[in-house]
């Protein structure tokens, strides 16, 4: 008896510590931005904690090998930047495991989600000349093509308003979807057509890329290479390279367990000084390297 009340009340503790670390980051609205083939896909919202407008936004993609994922992934990053006064939103899109969909409805999703936030500026009071796309590994695949790609475009939306964002941040992006990346499978006969190397051209918006040394889903050789393709395009490009670090290093302890934050902090920390460059945020950066 007493075995069952001890784990019935190690399960409870357990269940309640779930409970709080799913409420610790919460987006302040959902914001249907796009319906296609009876599919509603939301941008989760996190306002601004520092009242001054108009502010520069921020678009997260999560990751998950354009199949899989959740924007949750960026719940924490979102709530960083949203404490430092921008307006940061983490974006759905279709997935192949849920939609039945392609990298390339993805990289369409990408496009309108970008499109629709500059439509609603006047709404969500931003500045929609400051725009950023950021993403992880699949998800910073889509912030690259959102700057590159051409085409792609829903037909139903306003093409008159710019998919192309003001800046580009990469954790861990997908670079090649070629034999030499990652992907190659998933866009059959069409392997060079969303594939950041493959698609570099002048005027790129700037962009911070993040990548680990020892990742195993996307070489690094891949970072490195498109990086300088950009430089050799006369684009402003940097690349963060972390020793010993693989995929998804990134990632806070709110998205992977077990972590403590390091990898987050630094990569944060480095983002807020490019964000400080372009003039979309003030001040100093709240986290420490």
């Amino acid at each position: 008896m007493k075995l069952k009340k001890g784990f019935f009340l190690m399960l409870g503790c357990v269940l309640m510590f779930a409970k709080m670390q799913s409420q610790e980051y919460q987006p302040t609205k959902k914001i249907l931005y796009k319906v296609v083939n009876n599919d509603s896909l939301y941008l989760h919202v996190f306002e601004s904690k520092i009242t001054k407008t108009p502010t520069a936004a921020i678009v997260f993609f999560f990751g998950g090998g354009w199949a899989g994922g959740n924007p949750k992934q960026f719940y924490q990053q979102s709530d960083y930047l949203a404490s430092r006064g921008m307006l940061a939103i983490s974006a759905e899109y279709r997935v192949k495991n849920v939609h039945g969909t392609t990298p390339f409805d993805a990289v369409e999703d990408a496009k309108s989600a970008i499109r629709k936030v500059r439509e609603f500026a006047p709404i969500l009071e931003i500045d929609p000349n400051k725009v950023v796309a950021a993403g992880g590994s699949a998800g910073g695949h889509l912030a690259i093509c959102t700057a590159l790609i051409e085409g792609l475009d829903n037909p139903d939306e306003n093409l008159n308003i710019s998919s192309i964002p003001n800046a580009v941040i990469g954790y861990n992006p997908v670079f090649d979807t070629t034999e030499n990346g990652y992907g190659a499978k998933k866009v059959a006969g069409r392997e060079t057509e969303i594939s950041p190397c493959h698609q570099v051209k002048k005027n790129a918006p700037p962009m911070l890329l993040f990548h680990g040394k020892e990742d195993k889903t996307v070489p690094f050789e891949n970072a490195k290479r498109f990086n300088k393709l950009m430089k050799k395009a006369k684009n402003d490009s940097k690349l963060l390279a972390y020793k010993n670090q693989g995929h998804g290093f990134f990632n806070g302890s709110f998205f992977r367990k077990n972590s403590n934050d390091t990898f987050f902090n630094e990569t944060m920390y480095q983002t807020d000084l490019f964000l400080i460059r372009l003039g979309y945020i003030s001040g100093q950066p709240l986290l420490n390297k």
